[in-house]
């Protein structure tokens, strides 16, 4: 039997080739969670059908409607951030096992009253927005722990699953639940959906998560809030991230929001034919979903969520216009594979964007967006329907969504995914004749550089990205300084609140940002350069007055 030489042309075709998108399923652990969580997301989107249908008999008005969708999303736009945090400082097992034992409990209460004939248009909404809480607290979590589970190169394999999961879940959900409404009513639906959560509770129960290890108290709250922020106001990949998925779902909203009632008003069906379409959507997804580990290899990130957002936006035209059932099931299907390519794109951008320190709350920013888009955008197009009918309304939402794409075309989208975003500790410890308290501060950096001339454009240009990483890892003040009299020498200050935001600076540090600081070493005059200093803000003494 033959075997190649490992430098052979075979093999190096064979290891550049992307990881196969059933590579993480090998995996037990992510295997499970993922097969837990399709049986959960099915009961969700049971619940969607469910509260959809039954909206549209307590209050048949297309905003009525439009709020259930408004109320599963609204939460996400309050809460994500303060989820993402808390995902990022708690352990995240024991985190996610507190959400699902909310939404179980809240999906069996919705369901025991409506089973008893309590539940009135308001109450399902109230109920519908619990769940949305519920969602909003576990979504950052949930996507932060897919590096948790899989090793980096089958990280976009592990998200594109996760939406096939969704997706699978949106194909099984709507005619499963189309089918029980019509036969048993919405009760049965919603308490089949509060069963759904115990899969996904076993298997969290049973995972034995290593947590990150660090020798620093763990940061507190609002503090952690400010930091994802400030970390997302200055990183340009997840900012490009944040511009393109709102251009993208304010618009792509429409459909979902008006869907149901188009069914019943417009096309004359009942729950059996709005779970129909549903079901055309996820199979779109599905299928989608084999070939876009090929397609990536064809077509920047970017080009990709233009081109899906553009089959996007002609669906959403046609479901306008067409009232063919046969005919609207293949533009379901069109917009099942517009949309998880969408979301599967913009949701590895933004893996790729966060290191590890921040990225619950790098995706509870990205979440905010798309929360927000659907939340808002459900009640702008619901809106709007009731104003001009809702045919108008949906070739109002697709001609927005083809101008979001060419406004911001020349927005780079992913290209980030070799960028080492791993913590590199290379960074000393402070020298300190006595060890400061943790919350003692304001914290001033000094780092004093001697540049050759022949270097110094060079040198201007790396203090711009040393500036983002300062401002990205807990900065609220960065400036240079040149010597008025020593051109070669220059000052770079920072400061930070406290000492344990320094002291948290240490640990964020990454690969990426020990490269630009070698490359910006070569610029320098000596080897004993930088020159660091660190200055504690020192209270004066209170002056008595006479």
């Amino acid at each position: 039997m033959e075997t190649s030489h490992p430098h052979s042309v075979e093999h190096v075709a064979y290891t550049n080739r992307p990881p196969s998108a059933w590579a993480p399923l090998r995996r037990p652990l992510f295997r499970a969670l993922w097969i837990a969580t399709v049986v959960s997301n099915i009961g969700t989107w049971m619940h969607e059908v469910g509260a959809s249908w039954l909206m549209t008999s307590l209050a048949p008005s297309p905003l009525m409607v439009a709020l259930v969708q408004a109320a599963t999303s609204l939460p996400m736009v309050f809460l994500a951030l303060p989820a993402g945090a808390l995902a990022d400082v708690v352990d995240r097992r024991r985190y996610l096992i507190v959400t699902q034992l909310w939404m179980l409990v809240t999906a069996a209460l919705l369901g025991t009253c409506t089973w008893v004939g309590m539940t009135n248009a308001w109450l399902l909404l109230g109920f519908t927005f619990a769940l949305g809480c519920g969602a909003a607290m576990t979504m950052p979590a949930w996507a932060a722990i897919a590096p948790d589970l899989v090793p980096r190169e089958e990280l976009q394999a592990a998200v594109t699953l996760n939406g096939l999961g969704m997706n699978v879940a949106r194909a099984i959900g709507p005619a499963l639940a189309g089918l029980i409404v019509a036969a048993f009513g919405p009760a049965t639906v919603f308490l089949l959906n509060a069963v759904s959560f115990l899969g996904v509770l076993a298997v969290l129960f049973r995972w034995r998560r290593i947590p990150r290890e660090s020798t620093l108290p763990a940061e507190r709250l609002f503090g952690a809030m400010r930091a994802g922020l400030r970390y997302a106001r200055h990183s340009k990949m997840l900012q490009a991230v944040l511009m393109r998925a709102a251009a993208f779902f304010l618009f792509a909203s429409a459909p979902w929001a008006l869907l149901p009632l188009l069914v019943r008003q417009e096309i004359g069906g009942g729950p059996d034919v709005y779970g129909l379409f549903l079901t055309a959507i996820g199979a779109g997804a599905v299928v989608t979903a084999f070939f876009l580990p090929r397609i990536r290899t064809k077509l920047s990130c970017g080009a990709l969520v233009a081109l899906a957002t553009i089959i996007y936006a002609v669906a959403a035209l046609m479901l306008a216009q067409v009232r063919n059932v046969y005919a609207l099931d293949a533009v379901m299907f069109a917009m099942g594979a517009g949309w998880i390519t969408v979301m599967s794109s913009l949701q590895v951008a933004a893996q790729a964007a966060l290191p590890g320190w921040v990225r619950a709350r790098g995706l509870a920013c990205f979440m905010v967006i798309f929360m927000g888009g659907m939340a808002g955008g459900s009640v702008l197009w619901g809106q709007v329907a009731t104003i001009v009918g809702m045919p108008q309304a949906l070739i109002a939402a697709a001609v927005g969504a083809l101008f979001g794409v060419a406004l911001t075309w020349r927005i780079r989208l992913g290209g980030h995914e070799g960028v080492e975003l791993v913590p590199s500790m290379h960074w000393p410890a402070p020298l300190v004749a006595k060890d400061p308290e943790m919350d003692q501060g304001p914290v001033m950096i000094q780092l004093e550089y001697r540049v050759d001339a022949t270097h110094t454009e060079r040198f201007l240009s790396l203090m711009q990205a040393y500036r983002e990483m300062r401002r990205r890892d807990g900065a609220f003040f960065w400036e240079l300084f040149r010597d008025t009299a020593d051109p070669s020498r220059f000052i770079e200050c920072f400061m930070v609140e406290s000492w344990l935001e320094h002291l948290c600076q240490h640990e964020r540090v990454t690969v990426a940002d020990r490269t630009i600081q070698e490359e910006l070493k070569r610029c320098l005059l000596g080897e004993d350069y930088p020159r660091v200093s660190h200055y504690l803000a020192e209270p004066l003494p209170r002056t008595q007055s006479r």
